[in-house]
Formats: C-alpha cells, sequence, structure tokens
C-alpha cells in the first residue's frame, strides 16, 4: 500500500482593503450584485464577478425555484453568461462573495461542489485556470490559484476516453 496526500495553499488576507485595487474592485462589483440574487427561500444571497482575459466584466447571481433542483447556484449563471456572451474567452478571475439576509456574511464562502465541477470544465474547455477571490461581504478573504485546486479527483472528459 501507498500512502499518498493532497494539499494545496492559499492567500487569507484579513479584509478586502488588503488586495490589490483590481482584485478590489473586481470583489466590490460581486458584492454589489448580490441584490440582484433571487433567493426568497433561503435568504442567501450568492453573486460573483469574473474578469475575463478579453478585459470584460461579466455577473451572476443565485437564482432559486420553489422546486429546489431547478434553481442555479452564482457561478455556474456567471459561467453560461460568460460563455453565452464570450463564447470561449477565459476567465481570469472570479469573485464569489454572498449577503445572509438572516445571518451573519463575515467570512469566505466556497463553491458548492457542482459548481467546483463546472469551474474545472470551464478551465478544461478554454485551458485557463480561473483565479478565485472567495469572501463575504466583510471579514477574511481568500484568494485561490485556481479553481480546480478545489476539487481533487476531478471527474473529466479524459475520464470517459
Amino acid at each position: 500500500m501507498n500512502k499518498d496526500e493532497y494539499r494545496f495553499s492559499f492567500e487569507v488576507y484579513d479584509s478586502s482593503n488588503e488586495l490589490s485595487a483590481k482584485d478590489a474592485e473586481l470583489l466590490t462589483k460581486a458584492r454589489e450584485v448580490t441584490v440582484d440574487a433571487y433567493a426568497p427561500y433561503s435568504n442567501f444571497h450568492v453573486a460573483a464577478a469574473a474578469s475575463l482575459v478579453n478585459g470584460e466584466v461579466v455577473t451572476g447571481t443565485n437564482q432559486e425555484n420553489a422546486s429546489y433542483p431547478v434553481g442555479i447556484c452564482a457561478e455556474r449563471a456567471l459561467l453560461s453568461a460568460s460563455s453565452s456572451l464570450f463564447p470561449n474567452v477565459a476567465i481570469e478571475t472570479m469573485a464569489v462573495t454572498y449577503d445572509n439576509i438572516n445571518g451573519k456574511s463575515d467570512r469566505p464562502v466556497s463553491p458548492c461542489g457542482m459548481c467546483r465541477q463546472a469551474l474545472v470544465e470551464h478551465e478544461s474547455r478554454v485551458h485557463h485556470p480561473i483565479r478565485l477571490i472567495l469572501s463575504g461581504k466583510e471579514g477574511k478573504v481568500y484568494v485561490i490559484e485556481k479553481a480546480s485546486m478545489l476539487l481533487p479527483f476531478t471527474f473529466t472528459s479524459g475520464d470517459m476516453d
């Protein structure tokens, strides 16, 4: 038997004030669009903003539905919008944040498993890593070099060969 280990490192900032101007601007944009989320059931408004390699910025928000499986997370809404508006243009950086109407929004939020898979698929499709900025409306900020770091043992198209 062999034993292996998976590790990754990420940057931790005490607040968005410590970010570069470009990263802070992208996170501010994501924080601003949390109001566009449709989350009447959970009151957990999630938003994402992405800077593309062509200089464009695209946003997405979670969209809930009374039939819960029909909803879509902010990250996948953004990926869909980005791919529709700018086919095959890579995402440089994506900021993800939230506003918990029923509680605090003071720590980083991380993409769910389905979103992690979708992010990795997008990275693979456009051959470019997506740098992630994860935060709440305030508090600590995590910066992760590439989305695929969040999903070890990713299922990819190569697995179907």
